[in-house]
């Protein structure tokens, strides 16, 4: 064949492909292992099958069969949701994208042998690992709480039976009782969702048992969106809602889930719901791996959400010290696009663009009340760093508001599509 420009630069072409995936060439298929099915772990799964069309084989553990969003959780129980409506099955990323779905817990990682070992005694060999574990409970945090009185004083901050519990709870309620709120130092998953939840416990008793009372126990001096929330409990809620902060002992609380009693800094209060929200690391399985750092959470690179502690691991979502972006299931939507896009073009020399990164949160405080904070981002070589944002503002007529409220509902049904299929 006589070389010319066109089969010059055809040759060139295939030649660097080559060169840039040569894990692939005249090998097995090159294996992704994701740990963790939520907000995170589902998205990573389907866009390496979806962009990856078959190149990778792709497997995503997950112990459960259905993945109950914590996202809207809140909305379920202040009656605005019907509780099925925030469980999302992985049968479409199975039978639609060709995701090998385990449900299993994953019990050890061999990082030497780069394998994945689960409970049900299966292993796993991967070429790259993505682990999205989200959050646990820091054990003693609150003094007196502990899993083992979960019932008793549910944290619901994972959703799921806690979050029927909590609401049952509170509709529970007697007449003129008082549900109290132990609010999360930070980092915590999902900063404005406590207050959030305050409004559709608010709103409950409003309609229910409008006598009752809502004291929130905060060991923080100041908390996201405070100004819309507290504008906002003020219009809808006037004198039920009182919030204790550090200044008056909100930082020095311990709780007794047998007499239902809340010790604040040496006042006892007897409340009738104890909504315990403890101070939070990465998932357990994090920590067995080695990935996490000494503030329980896991270190990563921004422009790809490599593990600081091993490259050939991604870490997602809630577990990751991620810079300027918060613990959210919209940051984790984003951030494993980012990581299915590095690990694609590791593995099979597709493009990798430079990784940006985009979120919102928005908050329901009433009827059509709706509020949001955002913002996008960018890598840079310390941190995923804030690029510009947005906030809601005091005083938004209802119009803006009930166009908000909106506006999630169709960000909700979106990207629950774009995690799940």
């Amino acid at each position: 064949m006589t070389l010319n420009r066109r089969n010059f630069i055809e040759a060139g072409v295939a030649l660097g492909a080559a060169l840039s995936a040569p894990r692939v060439i005249g090998q097995a298929r090159p294996k992704v292992v994701v740990v963790g099915g939520g907000a995170g772990g589902a998205t990573a799964a389907r866009y390496l099958a979806k962009d990856g069309k078959g190149a990778m084989d792709v497997t995503l553990i997950e112990p459960t069969r259905t993945y109950y969003t914590c996202f809207f959780s809140n909305l379920y129980i202040g009656g605005f949701r019907e509780f099925s409506s925030i469980g999302h099955s992985y049968g479409e990323l199975a039978s639609g994208y060709g995701v090998n779905v385990v449900h299993d817990w994953v019990v050890g990682v061999d990082r030497d042998a780069s394998t994945v070992a689960t409970a049900a005694g299966h292993t796993f060999p991967y070429d790259r690992l993505i682990v999205a574990p989200g959050i646990d409970f820091v054990a003693g945090a609150v003094p007196g709480w502990s899993a083992a009185a979960q019932n008793k004083m549910p944290h619901a901050w994972k959703a799921g039976s806690q979050t029927q519990l909590l609401k049952a709870q509170i509709e529970s309620m007697p007449e003129g009782g008082v549900y109290c709120m132990v609010a999360p130092p930070n980092p915590y998953r999902c900063p404005p969702g406590p207050y959030e939840r305050v409004s559709m416990v608010a709103h409950v008793l409003k309609e229910k048992n409008p006598t009752a009372k809502i004291l929130i126990v905060d060991p923080k001096a100041k908390f996201s969106k405070q100004a819309l929330f507290q504008e906002g409990w003020t219009r809808h809620y006037d004198g039920m809602i009182e919030w204790v902060g550090p200044d008056f002992g909100g930082a020095n609380v311990s709780v007794n889930p047998d007499t239902m009693e809340v010790d604040i800094d040496g006042t006892v209060e007897t409340v009738d719901v104890c909504n315990v929200i403890p101070r939070q690391k990465a998932g357990h399985i994090a920590h067995v791996m080695g990935l996490t750092e000494s503030s329980g959470f896991c270190p990563i690179v921004p422009t790809t959400m490599q593990s600081r502690m091993d490259e050939n691991i991604h870490v997602l979502g809630d577990a990751t010290i991620a810079g300027d972006m918060p613990k959210s299931g919209f940051s984790a939507n984003s951030q494993a696009k980012v990581a299915a896009m590095a690990v694609r073009g590791a593995l099979t020399g597709s493009r990798v663009f430079p990784a940006k990164y985009s979120n919102t949160c928005w908050s329901l405080i009433d009827t059509d009340d709706g509020v949001k904070v955002g913002a996008s981002y960018q890598a840079t070589d310390e941190k995923i760093a804030k690029v510009d944002g947005f906030i809601s503002q005091t005083g938004e007529d209802a119009a803006l508001r009930k166009a908000t409220y909106e506006e999630s509902v169709g960000w909700y049904a979106g990207i629950t599509t774009d995690m799940f299929g």
